[in-house]
């Protein structure tokens, strides 16, 4: 802080030259960052569909993740967007073994090393409502959420309270569905099963990819990799090689044209 203090007295006193006129260096190769936005509230939506490019969003059932999808491409679409440069790419936590069995083993196996008390911190972040000292193995005290609730707006607010509504939990069993994920899909089963999920919500119109969150890592994205991966190839639903060099060409998006690039030619000219 001691230098930029000086640099900025510096140039005050008119003792620095600073440079002047356009940026001589080229564009990067994506032309600028994919912009990627995470929230699915109204205003959250408002938002992703006029500048987001890449959308990290949270649904539990493949009708929610449908209907934003929809709502979102929709939108894009009148503002004059084309709705294939969104990317929608929900959050996917799978548990991965090789029986579903084995899966909700391992899935059980890592419930018990929650912590209660860091969960019930996380739970009152998303919901407003502190919880400690309720029955952690009674059912969900859902009369405590207020319908006027200041966090009702919220996409993770709507997402736990999906949860509650249609899964009707314990208090740990909701602990235990936002351990890891924080609201996002979890699942346990065999890799078939998982590519079935992935399939079904990329060819049903509620993704165009997904967000692996691996519940444990290296572990977790090797099974995905390996075992995953190579069925959704066999599937024709997941890349041999890479397309380009970089998350742009990944993603299939274009390169922005540069705003600068009119006035470049005029100066040409």
């Amino acid at each position: 802080m001691r230098r930029l203090r000086h640099a900025s007295a510096a140039a005050k006193a008119g003792k620095l030259t600073v440079p002047r006129g356009p940026l001589n260096a080229p564009r990067v190769p994506q032309g600028r960052p994919v912009y990627v936005q995470a929230g699915s509230s109204e205003d959250g939506r408002g938002f992703a569909a006029r500048w987001a490019e890449a959308i990290f969003t949270a649904h539990q059932t493949l009708a929610s993740a449908q209907e934003f999808y929809r709502d979102i491409k929709s939108r894009a679409l009148g503002l004059g967007r084309r709705p294939e440069h969104i990317k929608v790419l929900p959050g996917l936590s799978p548990f991965i073994a090789g029986t579903e069995a084995e899966a909700r083993r391992l899935q059980a196996e890592f419930n018990d090393l929650v912590q209660p008390g860091y969960s019930l911190q996380q739970l009152r972040g998303m919901l407003g409502i502190d919880f400690t000292g309720h029955d952690l193995d009674a059912p969900f005290p859902r009369h405590l959420i207020a319908p006027d609730n200041a966090r009702a707006v919220a996409s993770r607010f709507q997402v736990v309270l999906d949860i509650v509504d249609r899964e009707k939990p314990t208090l740990r069993g909701l602990l235990h569905r936002l351990a890891g994920a924080r609201g996002h899909f979890v699942m346990a089963g065999t890799p078939e099963q998982v590519a079935d999920h992935i399939e079904t919500w990329f060819t049903q119109g509620a993704a165009d990819g997904f967000n692996i969150m691996p519940p444990w890592l290296p572990g977790g994205f090797t099974a995905f990799a390996e075992e995953v991966v190579p069925i959704l190839r066999r599937r024709d639903l997941f890349r041999e090689e890479y397309a380009g060099a970089t998350l742009r060409d990944h993603y299939g998006l274009p390169r922005p044209k540069s705003r600068f690039a009119a006035a470049s030619r005029r100066l040409a000219s």
